[in-house]
Order: structure tokens, then sequence, then C-alpha cells
């Protein structure tokens, strides 16, 4: 078993964090079916009888193996990569068939997931990003995972950014699998136009600076703008205002409006509204990959699917930094839960799958197919990912972040916070609403959830 001193290990209660995370009414009279964290992996726990697998369709070749399910939040080359690595473990034993859906994306499977609860039939696998698991926590739906551990796996085998956010009450019911960081992205081939560095920049100051020696090329009969914002850019914010020396929140108390980060959001509204160097768009990956913007703010994630979209040459680069240069950014992406159900022998089943994706050379062939960091700690010394760092070294600057990735702020822990957040940012980005005033309604809504939720929270932050 792992040593609990290897990761901040989230002491989490009873009480409900499902009002601020919007799962609602019907999570809560699910918890009562049995106590979080208690009798997890036990047959006879009364909540089996509650929960049975989703149907879905089995190949005919595998249908006297062991089926199990994983709504997958993903779509495009990610979920192709799903597909593939998958098709490995069903072509490694002859016992289980691990199948996959595809739910489109995080909000989509939230959805699905939590119908699926008051329906009683689920997946086996499900997987939702930071410390949004906790809601289904909450709700009773996610088992155990420590009795699974051995000598050759368990939380150990994980890059340690990552663990903490995969313990409740003491336990394991999470492991890492689609993991994150921010990066900025660039287009190079404009900056070597403009006379610029070729590894990016370095804070926000380098792209102030940079901004008019962009918009001196054109694109379309107008300047390049230097960087597209977006109208769910809360997950890049946490880093931004990190850069700026501030933070979403300190414990239980919102600190967005203080100073700093009063600075942080006045820089990029004037970056905007005032210097025209920047703007919201509608979809920043596209304008990015098709030449409109020189920059853009996206996950590790996309950097295979942004490779190969672009005409141009990729840049990649830590996120800006300012007061703190370079800045901490959050850690991203989601890890691995098993669902409860009536079935033990399909939960076992999930656990041999996921013995098998924290294979060094299994993380890092799905680092390679999708741009998540490879997730176990060995996966780095692979040739798969030397050789990969070698043949593009974007990937490189990815897994050299890593080492400045770590949980987000409380407030961001929930849904509902991060939607107030992120109406709070575009009202800024494409309104131009005052910095300060934006921030102290940001502020206010998010110190309204965490009160809601302080009991809990105090015991998941201590």
């Amino acid at each position: 078993m792992p040593s609990p001193s290897r990761s901040r290990r989230h002491d989490i209660g009873r009480r409900s964090l499902l009002g601020g995370l919007g799962l609602g009414a019907a999570g809560l009279a699910l918890g009562a079916c049995g106590s979080p964290g208690a009798g997890d992996n036990d047959p006879s726990d009364p909540i089996r009888e509650k929960f049975s697998q989703a149907r879905t369709s089995i190949p005919k070749k595998y249908r006297n193996r062991t089926p199990i399910v994983f709504w997958a939040p993903f779509s495009g080359v990610n979920y192709e990569a799903v597909q593939a690595v998958f098709e490995r473990f069903n072509e490694s034993q002859d016992e289980i068939v691990a199948l996959s859906e595809s739910q489109t994306d995080y909000a989509s499977l939230n959805q699905k997931f939590t119908a699926a609860i008051q329906a009683r039939q689920v997946p086996d696998i499900v997987c939702f990003p930071e410390m949004q698991w906790l809601q289904f926590y909450f709700a009773g739906a996610l088992a155990r995972l420590d009795d699974y551990f051995d000598d050759e796996w368990n939380l150990d085998v994980y890059i340690e950014n990552y663990v903490a956010e995969s313990v409740a009450a003491g336990h394991t019911y999470v492991v890492p699998f689609a993991r994150s960081t921010p990066l900025f992205y660039f287009n190079r081939d404009q900056y070597r136009k403009a006379g610029l560095p070729e590894d990016g920049p370095k804070t926000w100051d380098d792209l102030a600076e940079f901004a008019p020696e962009l918009a001196k090329i054109e694109v379309s009969g107008k300047p390049l703008k230097t960087v597209a914002f977006g109208s769910a850019d809360s997950w890049y914010a946490q880093a931004d205002i990190w850069a700026f020396g501030g933070r979403n929140s300190k414990g239980l108390k919102a600190t967005m409006n203080d100073e700093r980060g009063v600075d942080w959001l006045e820089w990029q509204r004037r970056f905007i509204h005032e210097d025209h160097f920047g703007y919201m768009a509608q979809s920043p990956d596209t304008d990015f990959t098709t030449g409109l913007v020189a920059g853009t703010r996206q996950s590790t994630a996309a950097l295979r699917n942004l490779t190969e979209l672009a005409t141009f040459d990729v840049g990649c680069a830590f996120m800006p930094g300012q007061v703190n240069a370079p800045t901490q950014v959050p850690t991203g992406g989601s890890g691995l839960s098993i669902v409860r159900s009536d079935s033990k022998d399909r939960q076992d089943a999930c656990a041999e799958l996921f013995r098998f994706l924290a294979k060094p050379e299994i993380s890092a062939q799905w680092h390679k197919e999708t741009g998540y960091v490879p997730i176990v700690t060995k996966a780095r010394d692979t040739d798969i990912v030397k050789n990969l760092v070698k043949q593009n070294p974007n990937y490189g600057v990815a897994l050299d972040q890593l080492p400045r990735a770590h949980t987000a702020d409380t407030s961001n822990w929930f849904q509902s916070s991060a939607r107030v957040i992120e109406e709070g940012l575009t009202s800024v980005y494409g309104d131009n609403a005052d910095a300060k005033g934006a921030l102290d309604a940001i502020a206010e809504g998010i110190q309204k959830i965490m009160d809601d939720n302080s009991e809990a929270l105090q015991e998941v932050i201590g």
C-alpha cells in the first residue's frame, strides 16, 4: 500500500457537496443506501441491489468474457486512442472484454451518468475532471480501489502531482489516466516571420512586447492577433491569476477580487480592449489552427490534434508567468473510477484493466497518441517517450512543466463555481466589463458556493 505521506490526503466526511456540484436531491437520497467509504467492495453491500450494468453491444467473439463498459468523455483522436488501448487489453488476455462508448465531453458524461444513477443502470467505468468526481463519491456511486493494490500496482507508480486528487476519507477512488496541464500554443512560423523568439513567451509582458510585431503581419486583411481567449477559460485563468501572484481562494475564502487578482484581469482587459492585441473567440482552437491568431491556451491533451490540424509549425511554451515566472499550473484531465454495481466480478475486471493501463509502455503509448501526460512515472524512461520528444520537442515542454502542476484552488472544485468564474471572465473578455466589478461578482458567487458546503470542504482541506 502506498504511504499516506506520499501525498496530501483528502479526508472527506459524509456531508454532501452535491448541491454545489449539481447532482441534486436524487444523489443525496442515493447516498443514504450505503455510507461512502464503507463496505464498497463487500458483495453483501445493499447498494449492489440498486445498480446494474447499462445495456451495451458485445462483439460476438467476446461473448463468453466478462464485459466492462467505459463511458468516455472523449471524441476524435483521443477516443480513437481509447479504443486502440482497449483493443490491446482485449488481445492480451481471454477473460475480460473492455468496451468504450463516447459521451463526447465531460459535461455530457456528467449529465448522462447522473441520469444513469437515477435509473440504476450504470456503466462500469467513468472519469471526471480534477476534483469533480467528489459529487459521485458522495452519491455512493464509486468503488474503493485500495484492496486491489499490491507491490506492483498502487498509487506510487503514478506521478505524485496527480495522486492527491485520488483519495477521499483515506481511501482511493480514482487512479490517474487522462491527466494534463494547460500549455501556451503559438504559431512558430509567424513568430519567426516577426523576428520573435522561437521558444515562445515566458511572461504576459513578453506577449505585450511581441504583440506589435505580430500585428504587422496581416491575415485576411487584418492585423494578426496575439492571443485568443475563450468563454470557458476558468482552468487557464487559474494559472493566469497564480502568475500575477493571486489566488482564486485561500482555504474557504474567495480572494479573486484582491489587488493581485485585479492586476491580472485588468491586464488582460487592457490587452484585449485598449491595445486590441487579443480577443474572445467563439472557438480559440479553430482560430489558432486556421492561422487567424498567433497564440492560444489549451491542454497538453490537445497537442496531437492541434499539430495535425495546423498547416504551420506549432510551438509550445509553459503557461505565461508574470510576478511568478514560471507560474504554477493547475492539474487537469481526469482519472478512472469504478462504478459500484451488482456485479463484483465486473468491478474486479475493471481493476485488471486499470492495472494494464498503468504499465509504463501502455501509458507511454497513450501519451504519444493523445498528448495527455505519461501519468506513470516509469513511462518517461521508455523508448516511446524518448523518441517522441526527439521527433517533436513540444512533448518535452509538456513533460518539463509537470513539476509546476498542482491541485487548483478549492473554488475550482465545483462545476457551479467554474461557471460563475467563466461568466465573469466572459463579461470582461467579450464585453469590456470593469475588471474589479466582474471579480467582485465572481468572488461573491464562489464564496456562496463554498459557504454552502463549508463543513464538507473543511474536512477536505483541513
